[in-house]
């Protein structure tokens, strides 16, 4: 009898061990079960964008951030900011807890050991990722000529959104106080876009709508939100906010094709929120 107890005492401890090994060091929070309609599938029409850093580290916030992700369940998500070690347990935790299966296209822009982590001789690779339900191709994932104070890029591929092939782009455009860096590289995004008939374009743009750098945007793509417009007299009148501290930074702009709705969620993992659009079926 002693023994027995024994070995259940055992098995108990060891199964306790290999939960934690699995979630990562702390207490992960509980998956939020996706709606039924959903659970285990993406949403084919549903298109998100993420800057996922800042705060960037800390224990249990892949996990939190897959639970975001998985309550929205795009069909394709652009993550800024993004470690590839990240979006790797990220991934896993997509797959393992909630029965999403993403592939992954990289458009790592720097590889920095003190960000990303690894090894100083092999530094992490750090930038923008997408995950797609669908397969992707014709992968292209560039830096800009000039990235300001750090350096910044943008990726795009050919993927299935609502069941159609469409061009999808993501990018991070140069930091807030460098409106002229961003003037640069949007018009090197916008020749880019303008190529398709078309496109998604997801990322933190760091400009509220009004910005004159994002004129050549505006010119090829509205926004999923058709209350924001450039037109649009301060950063709060109309537009849904997508930051911590109140502007509109986040974007899901559309090139022939037309929102049905859309959302944005704040999440305690990021000071960026999740923003994501339905699609009406063009």
């Amino acid at each position: 009898m002693v023994l027995r107890r024994g070995a259940r005492w055992a098995a108990g401890v060891m199964t306790a061990v290999c939960v934690v090994l699995l979630l990562g060091p702390g207490s992960a929070p509980a998956a939020r079960p996706l709606p039924s309609a959903a659970a285990g599938e993406a949403v084919p029409e549903r298109a998100g964008t993420w800057n996922i850093c800042n705060p960037c580290g800390g224990s249990g916030r892949n996990f939190g951030r897959a639970k975001e992700i998985a309550a929205a369940a795009p069909q394709v998500i652009g993550l800024q900011e993004a470690c590839v070690r990240d979006v790797e347990e990220i991934r896993t935790y997509l797959e393992e807890v909630y029965g999403l299966v993403y592939r992954v296209a990289y458009g790592s822009v720097l590889r920095n050991w003190n960000r990303c982590g690894g090894l100083p001789w092999r530094p992490g690779g750090f930038g923008q990722a997408i995950l797609a339900a669908a397969p992707m191709t014709d992968r292209v994932s560039a830096a800009y000529p000039d990235g300001g104070s750090e350096a910044r890029g943008y990726l795009a591929v050919t993927t299935l959104v609502g069941g159609r092939p469409v061009r999808v782009f993501n990018t991070h455009l140069a930091e807030r106080r460098q409106p002229q860096v961003r003037a640069g590289q949007v018009r090197v995004l916008a020749a880019e876009v303008a190529r398709y008939d078309r496109a998604i374009v997801l990322g933190d743009f760091n400009a509220v709508p009004q910005a004159a750098e994002l004129a050549p945007m505006w010119a090829l793509a509205r926004d999923t939100d058709p209350a924001c417009r450039p037109s649009t007299t301060s950063a709060t009148d109309a537009c849904a906010t997508t930051t911590d501290w109140n502007l509109k930074f986040d974007y899901v702009f559309l090139r022939g094709l037309t929102p049905r709705t859309h959302r944005v969620h704040p999440s305690p993992y990021s000071d960026h929120h999740l923003l994501y659009t339905d699609l009406n079926g063009d």
